[in-house]
């Protein structure tokens, strides 16, 4: 089913959501109403049923959600519910801990491949991964990976991204302080740490 005319701030949060149900499963509850999950992710009740509204009945008035039931719809909007095979371009500091980081499987993200320029990296396995030579990436094609993660200095993010979209990938995660242009069928969001702690101390009293 494709979904049409939906805000991009209703799809932010249904990862949130989920991220919140998949808590609660772990704790052997079975059923939330929208109260509760709304107090667990901070966000208005109303503001729950609304965006769940765009999809369909999800719930059951006086008795709430199912909670394996909501997670399993979630998953199938945001096309969780099959696995991803992603890629990572570059393996310095911030690449390396993106690989040990252990949150994306349940999400159904595998990250089954890695690239550098670095020959003292090239052929080094690093979290299990053998990181292969970044002139390699046309091969992502032919390995049906559609996604990639860009962990660069901000100077070549700009090219990464244009052979990662010729080597057939869909959707990028930049870590790169870069806005990085390509074509309009491509998603791209952009992760500034650095920017977004800079908002922090206007909230400082």
């Amino acid at each position: 089913m494709r979904y049409r005319n939906i805000p991009s701030e209703t799809i932010r949060r249904l990862p949130i959501y989920l991220r919140a149900l998949h808590i609660l499963k772990r704790q052997n509850k079975t059923t939330i109403s929208s109260s509760g999950l709304s107090e667990i992710v901070a966000v208005n009740s109303w503001q729950v049923r609304k965006d769940f509204s765009y999809f369909g009945a999800f719930g059951k008035r006086g008795s709430g959600y199912d909670i394996d039931e909501l997670a399993k719809q979630i998953s199938k909007i945001l096309k969780l519910h099959t696995r991803h095979r992603v890629a990572l371009v570059g393996v310095g500091n911030l690449g390396s801990a993106v690989l040990a980081y252990p949150g994306f499987e349940p999400y159904g993200f595998d990250i089954v491949a890695a690239y550098d320029s670095d020959p003292k990296k090239i052929g080094k396995k690093i979290h299990g991964i053998t990181v292969e030579n970044i002139s390699e990436l046309r091969g992502l094609r032919k390995d049906k990976i559609d996604l990639a993660l860009i962990a660069v200095p901000e100077s070549a993010a700009q090219q990464i991204a244009e052979q990662l979209v010729k080597a057939g990938v869909k959707g990028i995660l930049n870590f790169s302080p870069r806005h990085i242009q390509v074509p309009k069928r491509i998603k791209v969001f952009t992760i500034d740490i650095a920017m977004d702690l800079a908002r922090l101390p206007f909230y400082i009293a």
